[in-house]
């Protein structure tokens, strides 16, 4: 059984309070009733009548006279603050929907300080097991500016009780004491009440504070795909523009020069046979040279290895190139599709490059493998490392992102002063 808690000196005024207009209240009754009544009838028997009449006065009005002593000492021992039975009775009337579900926890602080007599009150929520400020009261209290999780506040004065429902914390009931005043058995007791009966009022406004914080991800993550499809636009008309310039500066100038040695030796043949001859030799290699130049082109777009052999065949003609040594692992991986694979292999690019020209590694190991329906490549490095936060918007990681969130994927990067870790996971939705 739960010890009951011994009577501060305000519980048993009150009680005194009672009592004594209890009493009053009867000994007018008496009063009024057998005495006066008696005057006015005069009669020998009206004495037993009256009494009855009387004791059946008090027996009906007792309950009502009762609960308003009750109510008259609660105020007049807690300095005119309502008393704790007014306190929860208004809150229960809160939670039957006399407040919209968004005013409750201003309701509930509202109520918890002046039933208290505290300070200020603040009412928290526990979304994610995180607490979060939902009210405070009164308003314009600049003392209550304390933000940290009040379940590991040790401030003097300063009280809380979670508020549970079932078995889940959804939130924290806090009061500040007044300087010197502490809060009498009354007082805990409604401070223990309100908590108690909070759950479902919390419950419901956990829920609403949950949705409000998914609905603002859902905003930010709607906001960062429209950034990554303008970045994506912006990409494609620069490779564009890049393109159109090495097929200018490049192919199309021998072409154009394949084109007039052509006509010079078509004008030149009928006057100079052997002139005419060599400078159609000299076209074979011209042709050749025409060839080569749009094969490295492209290749800069698409490389034929990776159309060819797939992701690893790729990845290792990449490695053979890099100035740093890169090792490649691979467990369960295949071929894929051809969007697939172009994200998998540019990203893992992008990532031998930085760590050969930024981070000074003299080791890559690139780790790819298939874990039921993703593929996974890790790429790590001994360099030195970079500040993720400084460069989350480089040009290099935007277009990673980009590549793996346009099919779902995810990239994470973590890097310290002694090396870097890229991981990105990609769905597989099909095997090619």
């Amino acid at each position: 059984m739960t010890p009951l808690r011994r009577r501060s000196r305000t519980d048993w005024l009150a009680a005194l309070v009672v009592l004594g207009g209890l009493a009053a209240f009867v000994v007018l009754v008496y009063a009024v009733v057998v005495l006066g009544g008696g005057r006015l009838l005069g009669q020998p028997l009206s004495g037993t009548a009256l009494s009855v009449v009387a004791t059946a006065v008090v027996a009906l009005a007792f309950d009502w006279v009762h609960s308003r002593l009750e109510t008259f000492a609660s105020r007049a021992v807690h300095r005119g603050l309502a008393s704790p039975y007014e306190v929860l009775r208004g809150f229960s009337g809160s939670v039957t929907g006399r407040y919209a579900a968004e005013e409750l926890p201003g309701r509930m602080a509202r109520l918890l300080t002046e039933g208290t007599g505290a300070e200020w009150s603040q009412v928290w929520l526990v979304v994610g097991g995180r607490a979060t400020l939902a009210a405070t009261w009164p308003l314009d209290d600049s003392s209550a500016t304390d933000r940290s999780d009040p379940r590991t506040s040790h401030a003097a004065g300063r009280r809380h009780l979670e508020v549970r429902h079932g078995n889940d914390v959804l939130g924290v009931l806090v009061v500040q004491e007044r300087p010197q005043v502490s809060l009498s058995s009354v007082e805990e007791r409604l401070f223990s009440g309100l908590a108690a009966q909070a759950g479902l009022v919390l419950r419901g406004a956990s829920l609403r504070a949950e949705l409000e914080q998914q609905a603002s991800l859902l905003s930010a993550r709607a906001d960062e795909l429209r950034e990554s499809r303008r970045r994506l636009v912006d990409a494609q008309d620069t490779e564009r523009r890049m393109l159109e310039r090495d097929i200018h500066d490049g192919a199309q100038q021998h072409l154009v020069a394949l084109a007039v040695n052509l006509r010079l030796a078509h004008t030149i043949a009928a006057h100079s046979p052997q002139r005419a001859e060599a400078v159609l030799l000299a076209q074979e290699r011209a042709a050749a040279d025409a060839i080569e130049t749009l094969r490295q082109l492209s290749r800069g777009i698409y490389p034929k290895a990776l159309t060819d052999g797939g992701l690893v065949v790729a990845l290792q003609a990449a490695a053979g190139t890099s100035p740093v040594p890169v090792k490649i692992t691979t467990t369960g991986v295949g071929r894929y599709t051809a969007q697939l694979e172009a994200a998998a292999y540019f990203c893992s690019l992008e990532a031998l490059q930085n760590a050969a020209k930024h981070a000074a590694a003299t080791t890559i190991h690139v780790d790819l493998r298939q874990e039921d329906s993703r593929l996974v490549i890790t790429i790590e490095d001994d360099g030195s490392g970079f500040d993720t936060r400084q460069h989350a918007n480089g040009t290099g990681l935007a277009n990673m992102r980009d590549r793996v969130e346009s099919l779902a994927g995810g990239l994470s990067i973590e890097s310290t002063p002694r090396g870097t870790q890229v991981r990105c996971t990609l769905p597989v939705t099909d095997r090619a």
